[in-house]
């Protein structure tokens, strides 16, 4: 490494970057316009060297000089296992020189969940949710900006930032449209792989790539010439720009060994540049450092160890030497260009005095290091960190790094730097920690423990993971006992239901249920078996599952809530079975106390899940009970908003909502919930049961809107098609998918899809005609072809819903029989099907009643009553047929 060569490498990286140049100053002019302007991103791509640092320079020099606030980050080689590392660099800052009251009050809500994300503020008990910790970080950006305003963000090297901060970044750059924020972001091709790449692949779809080139030719002569003199002959810059590429970094780099050996930069020396080059490149950053002296090479391998929060006292400590040596030695390494200080407009704010002048000087001083030198410093730099009261979550990317050797302390430690990790939403840290602590190994009575947490830690993010652990932790003996040995098997069949392995799921929890006498955790085993047992759709159940979930649950009066649950899961069984729906209502209602959840089976009460709670819901909805379903589905919402858990478990929220506003005949309202649910959805994965949930029901809406064309491109879009998914969807998306066809005009297809629906009704016993709506369409689809047989299927919708009984049932299965007949029957029957809708609360199958009762009659009025009830709907289709049969006029009275 050279001295004094900052100016001249700057100068040489922005040679031929007019065109990039000019879109920053556009995007820059464009933010300041005034505060209702949308945000920009860019991103710039190149290899090491072709001067992106240089550029985000320049982007900060521009933005300054026009009155914008600019916070900067970079990611490190060496630092990519430290959570929210880069995210850190770039809003800390900000937040420090707040008052925490002030900060507090700036962040508003996203302060509980960005806050220990951020390190302003202690986490909470338990393990955040990552999802809702990204959303948080998303805002407290917004609120930052609204004050800091105009404000760029600069990320130099994306490729080699943490994967949380990447995810962040990922969801941040999706929203720039509605936030006044310029985001430039540097990376290099194909460093990464995995998530990472996905997630910087989506942060360059946002803005589209700008690939920076190497020097031309001519560029590098004018730069040769401008560095050694104008005499330096053609030849001699020729091969200057064929050893290094034309790229601009290697370039100074050479031009520098040049003029510091007096080289002649004439074609008869030209021979002796690549020689030259290889020293520049390889050695010379250490043969730079021994220069330095053997203190100085100490100091600036401590530094690289740390790798973040690089202050004068830590390294001191850790090269074992006084501050005033410490001092001394940085004096040094800054002037060699090797350390800096943090610029002060953007000061890191991870407590660090230094810095490397740049990454790939981090990395080469770390891997100068001899293996075994390093390995210890890291050992050492974990009791130095942790001595330092920074915690064990900081320490942990120094654990990582050292040798397995049956250390007791150090299992302890890394479990505490999981549980760290885990409480700021940062899963894959904790992994990262555990997987470490398995090999060292833990003593035989822990071993089962850390495979406990490790399988915790994996569950939302690899299922396939979680139940390797799990299953060996329980398999242990005498490893996992009590509470803890009960939660293990809970997660561990929440695993396998994930994985698709519904049948050992239910075997898992069976065979722990045998271990245990009758009682409280015998009961709560059956009543998990059961909730698997009856969410699966593609599961055949015993012909007498019903018959031994009535029975037991025909003992529970509500005492505790292993019984509630059971009297849940018979509810739900007997709704989606067709019982009677007085009887499904009563069952429910011993559930509740009070009328309300039990505590320990609340919203975000881990020890059940949302699984059960939304069984609950569905079975007051198709019981015609929707004031007890929208009370339930409304304050899953509020509960999931209030707590942040902006992942899954909202989008479910969001998507049930939309299901409660379908059943009202609010059908704007609902398919305004269903997009929401869909948006988050999207981010969380697709082809989950939450994305199915949520899909369904958005075509069932755009369906019942009368937007056909819409509703098919949501199902394309989507992937709403064969093979369906394992758990079960409400409503029935086979169902739904029949009646899109039919409505599509491909009536075989449709036809083909109601059938297969009947078949997986069959084997699931589920006979209720409104939650499994598939014969009544059928029967519809096959009037006129197969007469005969649409009768008997319209005479077995009737029985199924006499039997069920609630008017929604039973008005929607007189309606299936008006449509079959003519004359006065059908007129009869329509008008028995608006006698039962009007009482139903199904606003949008009352208005179709109405309609056709209307049409069937010829009657004005009905017509006119079915327009204004389609109107107040939103079923812009069944509105249009009204008007268009009162426009005809024929034969109306």
């Amino acid at each position: 490494m050279t001295e004094a060569r900052p100016g001249a490498a700057a100068s040489a990286s922005l040679r031929e970057r007019d065109e990039e140049i000019t879109a920053v100053l556009r995007a820059v002019d464009t933010l300041c316009t005034d505060r209702s302007s949308s945000g920009g991103l860019l991103v710039f791509q190149g290899e090491a060297g072709l001067g992106k640092t240089a550029l985000l320079t320049e982007t900060r020099r521009i933005a300054e000089e026009r009155g914008c606030a600019v916070w900067s980050a970079r990611g490190g080689e060496i630092l990519r296992s430290v959570p929210f590392n880069v995210v850190r660099q770039l809003l800390q800052p900000a937040l420090l020189a707040l008052l925490p009251e002030e900060a507090r009050e700036y962040l508003g809500d996203a302060y509980g969940m960005a806050g220990p994300a951020l390190g302003i503020a202690e986490p909470g008990d338990g393990h955040a949710d990552p999802q809702a910790v990204c959303e948080g970080l998303v805002t407290a950006v917004r609120r930052l900006a609204d004050r800091a305003w105009p404000l760029v963000l600069l990320i130099d090297d994306a490729h080699w930032a943490d994967e949380e901060t990447l995810r962040w970044l990922a969801a941040f750059a999706e929203r720039l449209d509605d936030l006044s924020v310029l985001l430039v972001v540097t990376r290099r091709p194909g460093e990464v792989s995995g998530d990472s790449a996905r997630l910087l692949g989506e942060v360059a779809a946002a803005a589209g790539v700008s690939d920076l080139s190497t020097l031309s030719p001519g560029a590098t002569a004018d730069l040769t010439r401008a560095t050694l003199g104008g005499h330096a002959d053609p030849p001699f810059c020729r091969e200057v720009w064929a050893v290094t590429g034309g790229n601009p970094y290697e370039t100074v780099e050479l031009l520098a060994k040049v003029r510091d050996s007096e080289l002649e930069p004439v074609e008869a020396r030209a021979g002796e540049l690549r020689e030259l080059n290889r020293s520049a490149r390889g050695g010379g950053l250490v043969a730079r450092l021994e220069e330095l002296g053997i203190d100085a090479t100490r100091f600036a391998w401590a530094a690289a160890i740390l790798g973040t929060g690089i202050s004068l006292d830590l390294v001191a400590r850790l090269a074992t030497m006084d501050r005033a040596d410490a001092a001394r030695c940085a004096e040094l390494l800054c002037g060699a260009r090797i350390l800096t200080e943090p610029d002060q407009p953007s000061g890191r704010g991870d407590g660090g005095d230094l810095e490397f002048v740049h990454p790939l000087i981090a990395t080469a001083v770390y891997n100068s290091i001899p293996d075994a030198l390093r390995t210890a410093m890291h050992g050492i730099a974990a009791q130095v960190v942790a001595d330092s009261g920074l915690g064990a979550a900081a320490a942990s990317q120094h654990l990582l790094q050292v040798h397995p050797d049956d250390d007791e302390e150090l299992v302890d430690q890394l479990r505490q730097a999981a549980r760290e990790h885990l409480a700021v939403g940062a899963p894959d840290a904790a992994r990262r920690c555990l997987e470490r602590a398995l090999r060292e190994p833990p003593t035989p009575d822990v071993h089962a423990r850390v495979l406990y947490e490790l399988g915790c830690a994996t569950l939302l993010t690899a299922p396939a993971t979680t139940i390797e652990h799990l299953q060996l932790a329980l398999s242990m003996p005498g490893g996992l006992d009590g509470g803890t040995r009960v939660d293990a098997v809970w997660r561990l069949s929440q695993a396998l239901l994930h994985n698709n392995q519904l049948e050992e799921a239910v075997r898992t929890v069976e065979a722990e249920a045998a271990r245990h006498a009758p009682g409280p955790v015998r009961l709560r085993l059956h009543a998990v078996q059961y909730m698997w047992e009856g969410l699966h759709a593609g599961a055949s159940i015993s012909a007498d599952r019903s018959a031994r979930l009535a029975e037991l649950a025909a003992g529970c009066t509500g005492r505790d809530n292993s019984e509630r649950a059971l009297l849940i899961l018979r509810g739900f069984d007997a709704m989606a079975r067709g019982e009677n729906a007085e009887e499904v209502v009563e069952l429910c209602d011993r559930a509740l106390v009070n009328g309300r959840l039990a505590p320990g089976l609340g919203w975000t009460d881990t020890e059940w899940g949302i699984e059960l709670l939304l069984m609950l819901a569905g079975a007051y909805a198709y019981s015609d009970r929707l004031d007890r379903a929208e009370t339930l589905y409304n304050e899953a919402l509020r509960a999931y908003e209030t707590a942040r858990w902006n992942g899954g478990h909202l989008a479910l929220a969001h998507a049930y909502v939309g299901l409660g506003h379908r059943r009202r005949g609010r059908l704007r309202e609902a398919e305004a919930s269903l997009r929401e649910s869909l948006r988050i959805a999207e981010r969380v994965g697709r082809g989950l049961p939450l994305y199915w949930t949520a899909t369904c029901n958005l075509v069932d809406t755009l369906l019942a809107r009368g937007h056909v064309e819409e509703a098919w491109e949501v199902a394309e879009r989507y992937e709403f098609a064969p093979p369906y998914p394992s758990t079960i969807v409400i409503p029935d998306p086979r169902s739904v998918r029949g009646r899109l066809l039919l409505a599509a005009g491909r009536a075989k297809e449709g036809v083909g899809e109601l059938e297969a629906a009947e078949k997986a009704a069959a084997v699931r016993g589920h006979h209720n005609p409104v939650m499994v709506p598939w014969a009544a369409d059928l029967a519809r689809a096959l009037a006129a072809e197969d007469p005969a047989r649409a009768a008997r299927l319209a005479a077995d919708v009737r029985r199924q819903a006499e039997r069920f009984g609630t008017d929604t049932a039973i008005g929607e299965a007189l309606r299936c029989a008006a449509a079959l007949e003519t004359g006065q029957r059908a007129v009869r029957l329509a008008a028995q099907a608006v006698t039962y809708l009007e009482a139903s609360p199904c606003q949008y199958e009352h208005a179709a009643a109405r309609v056709e009762y209307g049409i069937a009659a010829r009657s004005v009025p009905e017509l006119n009553r079915g327009l204004a009830l389609a109107r107040s709907c939103g079923a812009d289709g069944l509105a249009a047929q009204a008007r268009e049969v009162l426009e005809a006029g024929r034969g109306l009275r």
